[in-house]
């Protein structure tokens, strides 16, 4: 063990480290488009501090999850592997001992390192993680009002809102912290479903114009070339014409409207309190030698193909919103077109903080992209791909696997008598009309196809495991009427 933290410090000291310190800000079911500067947000929704981040630094046009789902996401993230490697395939699993996480690395090589928010990983527990020096979480999703924290093994309640305490405690930290080479990962639990802006955003943004998507209402022309899954998951838990209201068979359906203006407030509430977290940076003068990578855990649908959730593999729930900041190393105004993920920031800031990987340490997945952010030209991906396994928890989303290039994208679904799916993503990108079924496609299609299960079984993403049932199962649907 010593030996190896030896070689660790070493590698360490060997690398240049582009950057002092790190924020990583990591949201919940944020949508990549739901940011006031994005040209397909709401025209009336209000993200100040977003705003200004993406202006001072590097947007990420093109971000992606490998999984869009909380916990497997958030492992994703910080292991820098795709869900297969590190098998944390749903929310109610621990991490497995196996599972390195970069924090680690930078604690071992001697800075200090700091988690403030949602971990979700092991929902039930709130303990301390390893590769963490302060730690101050909730157990599993927490609760938008009056969290109770577990800071470094004392629990306390806290009155106010999630976001706002969260943010508390990140600030009171960095201002007894900033003077040594830091790492702060601050979680926050918005804006997860159900929706619950503070009360002083509640109604802000009430009957203002919802631009609905074309692919929400229950026609034909929406249904005719999709796999039956698709239209069947409407009446699930997750789908607008049933939608999650505690008891499953509750009616009439709650309104669409409110799900959708309440969401936005959480998004402004969010956005307050990164612009606080920003502030402080400022105020410390930690603002020219802080790294900051602010991104979504995964996307959420909001109507799209009837849906309200994430799990599948159409745009708005695997496309991430993702900024980078780190003044002399970014430029302003930088917008970056090459599809990076989840799986690549953990080799980011190791990069950027100049601590090597060790040599036996897991293997990881994703590529640094400060390079790209930091304006030059390298190798880069054509493609990504994308898994997501069945849960007995929400049964209505096959296991899906799918491989998207910057045009294309195939997706397979696994275990049900059904369709698989190809979209051309530029003369179709709200994936209104499946072509799986077109001749002229059928030459892309078996070389996506072809490509997507090499890939997967070089990796060993063909295990996919069958775990023992844990938790609530929502199997029932509402009937068609």
């Amino acid at each position: 063990m010593i030996r190896i933290l030896i070689l660790m410090l070493a590698a360490a000291s060997a690398v240049a480290a582009p950057v002092k310190n790190v924020i990583l800000i990591v949201s919940d079911d944020h949508r990549y488009d739901f940011m006031g500067f994005h040209t397909d947000a709401p025209k009336w929704l209000e993200t100040p501090a977003l705003d200004r981040l993406a202006a001072d630094g590097a947007h990420v046009k093109n971000a992606f999850v490998s999984t869009s789902l909380c916990s497997p996401s958030r492992a994703s993230i910080l292991s820098g592997q795709y869900m297969h490697r590190h098998r944390v395939v749903d929310n109610q699993r621990a991490v497995e001992p196996h599972v390195r996480f970069f924090p680690e690395y930078l604690q071992a090589a001697g800075l200090q390192t700091a988690f403030v928010g949602k971990w979700h990983m092991g929902h039930d527990n709130d303990e301390r993680r390893k590769g963490y020096d302060y730690w101050a979480s909730f157990k599993g999703q927490g609760v938008y009002f009056d969290p109770e924290f577990n800071l470094n093994g004392t629990r306390n309640k806290y009155e106010g809102y999630n976001a706002d305490v969260t943010t508390d405690i990140a600030i009171d930290w960095l201002r007894n912290n900033h003077k040594k080479r830091f790492f702060l990962q601050v979680c926050y639990k918005a804006v997860h479903y159900p929706f619950q802006p503070p009360k002083r955003h509640h109604g802000r943004y009430q009957d203002k114009p919802i631009p609905y998507p074309a692919t929400m209402s229950l026609t034909e022309r929406n249904y005719e070339t999709q796999p039956n899954w698709l239209r069947e998951r409407r009446y699930g838990i997750h789908g607008i014409d049933h939608m999650q209201t505690g008891p499953l068979d509750h009616d009439p359906v709650p309104s669409f409207d409110d799900l959708y203006w309440r969401f936005c407030e959480t998004v402004h509430a969010l956005d307050e309190n990164v612009g606080r977290l920003m502030k402080a940076v400022d105020d410390l003068k930690r603002r020219g030698d802080t790294l900051v990578i602010y991104l979504g855990d995964n996307g959420f649908a909001l109507g799209e193909h009837g849906f309200y959730d994430k799990r599948d593999a159409f745009e708005e729930s695997i496309r991430i919103p993702m900024l980078v900041r780190a003044p002399g190393v970014v430029k302003p105004g930088t917008v970056i077109e090459p599809m990076i993920q989840n799986i690549d920031v953990a080799p980011t800031v190791l990069e950027a903080m100049g601590v090597a990987k060790p040599a036996d340490g897991p293997r990881m997945d994703g590529k640094s992209f400060l390079p790209l952010v930091a304006g030059k030209t390298i190798p880069w991906r054509d493609h990504i791909l994308y898994e997501y396994h069945w849960e007995w928890n929400f049964p209505a989303q096959p296991t899906t696997l799918a491989i998207r290039t910057d045009r294309y994208k195939y997706v397979y679904y696994h275990g049900v008598w059904d369709k698989h799916s190809f979209h051309d993503l530029e003369t179709d990108p709200h994936e209104r009309h499946n072509l799986i079924n077109i001749p002229a496609y059928k030459k892309q299609i078996e070389e996506l196809k072809t490509q997507l299960f090499a890939e997967l079984e070089a990796s060993g993403g063909l295990n996919i495991p069958i775990r023992p049932p844990k938790g609530v199962e929502f199997y029932d649907r509402k009937l068609v009427r």
